[in-house]
């Protein structure tokens, strides 16, 4: 059984008749949502707007995507700025994010992870909080998600796939996970990047290669691997794809003793915390969670100091199986932006 806002098993398998039971209603949602992108305003903002993107709903690596190509941007001279909506947060307005004093719940997590990395803007409008990030010094703007929405012209657009779970069923929610028809996403998409390993993407693959679009190819490769090779753990998460946090934990050697799932950007609670710490000191096991889930320990709590401290996570990064891949989807978007700027202002 799904989690309170965990999507669904039967999204990421076989077509069944769930998600037949619920075509009236993906058909009609579906509709809706490309006419949306159709009619998109796609606004123009004087600096080049890289997005990373997904195709459905769910955890398919975008954050340590968008934190990798940051990170090469900067290697490269250029000063990147993320544009987040903050979602799992509060934050209604726009909001410049500091890392070390807010709290997950107001800005979300995801934002707060992107702010180690670079400027970081979580706004509501788009187009405002690029220009913001412009006003702040960025002359790149890698926008984390939004692609469907498409408030924001984008000079180019990387959407990211698990290679396990691809599309999962292929429908359009809420009978699957797709966020629109795939035909009317691809029309804006000018790469794919596959996340892992597997043969769930080989029909976007095909999809892509034949609107002669881009396929880029990387994995999650874990940072600190020795903490928890050779020990017994009880894994927790709070995220789109937990198996996946499991998976890796067992790939460096970690034995997962036990596992506790929880819907994607969960807001912790002290008493659960409490409960996961002492069931674990119990059974002798690590607590231990993703980076994710760790900023998600908000200040504010009663006891976050305590439970950050006894809290161990496995850090992750984005490694792309081609090298020079970064600095071509960068110069990619870095050329358009400014070839479009060229433009209007000759317009």
């Amino acid at each position: 059984m799904a989690l309170p806002g965990e999507a669904p098993s039967f999204w990421w398998n076989r077509s069944d008749w769930r998600a037949w039971a619920l075509w009236p209603a993906s058909a009609l949602y579906g509709a809706v949502a490309a006419q949306l992108m159709r009619r998109a305003p796609r606004v123009p903002v004087e600096a080049p707007v890289l997005c990373v993107g997904n195709f459905t709903v769910g955890g398919e690596g975008k954050t340590p995507v968008a934190i990798a190509l940051a990170r090469k941007a900067i290697a490269m001279g250029h000063c990147p700025g993320f544009l987040s909506r903050g979602h799992g947060g509060a934050h209604s307005g726009l909001h410049m994010v500091n890392a070390d004093e807010d709290s997950a719940r107001v800005v979300g997590d995801e934002p707060l992870l992107l702010a180690r990395a670079a400027p970081t803007v979580v706004a509501a409008d788009r187009v405002e909080g690029a220009r913001r990030l412009i006003a702040e010094g960025c002359d790149l703007i890698i926008m984390d998600d939004g692609f469907q929405s498409a408030k924001l012209h984008m000079d180019f657009a990387l959407m990211v796939v698990d290679a396990r779970r691809g599309l999962g069923n292929g429908h359009v929610l809420p009978g699957g996970p797709l966020r629109a028809p795939l035909g009317r996403q691809m029309h804006y998409v000018d790469a794919v990047l596959t996340m892992g390993k597997g043969d769930g993407a080989d029909y976007v693959i095909r999809r892509t290669a034949r609107a002669g679009r881009a396929v880029f190819a990387a994995s999650v490769q874990p940072i600190n691997a020795p903490d928890f090779a050779g020990k017994q753990v009880l894994a927790f998460a709070g995220i789109g794809n937990p198996d996946k946090f499991y998976d890796t934990l067992r790939m460096v050697g970690a034995e997962v003793v036990e596992t506790r799932s929880f819907a994607d950007h969960h807001a912790f609670t002290d008493e659960e915390l409490s409960e996961l710490l002492e069931e674990a000191e119990k059974r002798q096991l690590i607590p231990v969670t993703t980076d994710k889930d760790l900023v998600r320990i908000a200040n504010g709590m009663p006891h976050a100091a305590e439970f950050r401290d006894r809290i161990k996570s496995l850090s992750i990064e984005a490694v792309f199986e081609e090298a020079l891949t970064p600095q071509r989807i960068i110069q990619q978007a870095i050329t358009r932006g400014r070839e479009r700027m060229v433009r209007g202002r000759a317009g």
